[in-house]
């Protein structure tokens, strides 16, 4: 066997690690984002009006963000000192911890006010995880890769996000189509998070076999590992943090809107049938993946910044047609909708992980990477879902909500004209994955 074929092995390994991983802790993630559209308004702030609960349910799953950064900077300083692995198998046991924890909370009929505290600190503890997640698996991937195929091996850890976001909506699809409406408030919204508890079992046996990164093992042992990861990278590159940051911002905000408002403002609003819409948010979601995919490999061609760029103009353009179009309340046109809008959200997310990483120096790449996919998620997609459910309340149309979405994809725009052109091509870069 050639030794090529030999290091190909723990590479995949790595890479399949990195996939399954980030796939349950989105899963996870998500299927809070959908059960707060569907249920949690009524089962967590019954004392509110319909569209007053919906808001409060929006700013616990906006909370869960508000945690993130903390994630970013303690699992940074953690996965810069002790170790990527460590770090990711903590991450996923919290987020096991924490998901199941809200299959088994009693409502606010059982308890009162005890009820939503507690899917607070619950919500919470999953910002926690997120934070540090994606960093560790993200760079994982990225630092076991050949120079020439980090974007591909990168996306990895990407699709975990739409993967986990197909079998939560494939669970709730099922849920949907054997329960009754009475059946699934009562007790059939609880399955997804306790469900968590068997594929948290199975990441965690993958994540335990893999090797430490290649790149952490040389900073260990020639002793150059960052003290203080995160104050370093404040001072070294503050920069890179607000560029890496800002690139994020329009992606998170328009990728919560498509998983989390879509499904409210397409049932409450426009009054659609459920299962429709998990269905098209699927679509969506495969999209995504697919795009995500295509966009890493091609990001190892032309450079990181065309394929942002590409992505994020589209991200500019399209809201309002979106909207004009899931307006239209016809299944076909939905399905063009969301197809055309997670291409985008594939192009901006695809590189992402080759990037962050290209970003910041190996002694504290985790802080830095994480700590920018924090912040960017806290200022895109934190509040975006609640954002969005006031902006349609109070004008009665979807056009605010369009406007919105342009004004952050807009924003993220900016910033991704300030990554530097050669950013995954040149030799400092490459010496610096390497190192």
């Amino acid at each position: 066997m050639s030794g090529r074929a030999v290091a190909a092995r723990p590479l995949r390994r790595v890479a399949v690690a990195s996939a399954v991983g980030t796939t349950i802790e989105w899963y996870d993630y998500f299927i809070y984002s959908t059960a707060t559209a569907l249920v949690f308004g009524k089962l967590f702030f019954t004392t509110l009006s319909p569209a007053s609960g919906t808001l409060a349910a929006f700013a616990t799953l906006g909370v869960g963000f508000l945690a993130r950064p903390v994630g970013g900077i303690l699992w940074g300083h953690f996965g810069d000192r002790v170790g990527r692995k460590a770090m990711l198998v903590l991450s996923l046991l919290l987020m096991g911890f924490a998901t199941v924890g809200v299959g088994l909370l009693p409502t606010y009929s059982a308890i009162g006010v005890w009820a939503p505290i507690l899917l607070l600190v619950l919500r919470l503890l999953q910002g926690l995880s997120a934070g540090g997640e994606w960093g560790g698996a993200a760079l994982m991937a990225v630092e076991h890769a050949p120079e020439d195929r980090r974007g591909r091996y990168g996306a990895f850890s990407q699709i975990g996000v739409p993967a986990g976001l197909i079998l939560a909506q494939l669970v709730f699809f099922v849920l949907g189509r054997t329960l009754t409406d009475a059946q699934f408030a009562s007790w059939g919204w609880r399955v997804p998070f306790l469900v968590s508890i068997v594929l948290v079992g199975v990441g965690l046996v993958i994540r335990l076999r893999i090797e430490e990164s290649p790149v952490f093992s040389r900073l260990r042992e020639a002793e150059q590992r960052s003290s203080r990861p995160m104050v370093d990278v404040l001072r070294e590159r503050p920069r890179a943090l607000l560029v890496a940051s800002g690139s994020f911002i329009a992606n998170t905000a328009i990728g919560y809107i498509f998983l989390a408002y879509l499904l409210s403002y397409g049932t409450s609003v426009l009054k659609i049938n459920r299962t429709t819409l998990l269905v098209v948010v699927i679509v969506g979601s495969v999209t995504w993946l697919v795009s995500i995919l295509a966009a890493a490999a091609w990001s190892d061609r032309v450079g990181r910044k065309p394929v942002y760029l590409a992505g994020s103009v589209l991200l500019v353009v399209w809201p309002i047609p979106f909207f004009l179009l899931v307006d239209t309340k016809a299944t076909a046109w939905l399905i063009v909708a969301v197809i055309v809008l997670n291409i985008g959200l594939g192009a901006t997310y695809g590189p992402q992980s080759a990037l962050f990483a290209e970003l910041f120096e190996p002694r504290y790449r985790y802080s830095g990477a994480s700590f920018s996919y924090a912040v960017g998620a806290v200022l895109g997609g934190g509040f975006a879902p609640l954002i969005a459910t006031a902006l349609q309340t109070a004008t009665g149309t979807s056009l605010a909500v369009s406007l919105y979405l342009v004004a952050v994809a807009v924003l993220s725009l900016v910033a991704v004209l300030f990554i530097p052109r050669d950013q995954s091509r040149s030799s400092r870069t490459a010496a610096a994955i390497r190192s």
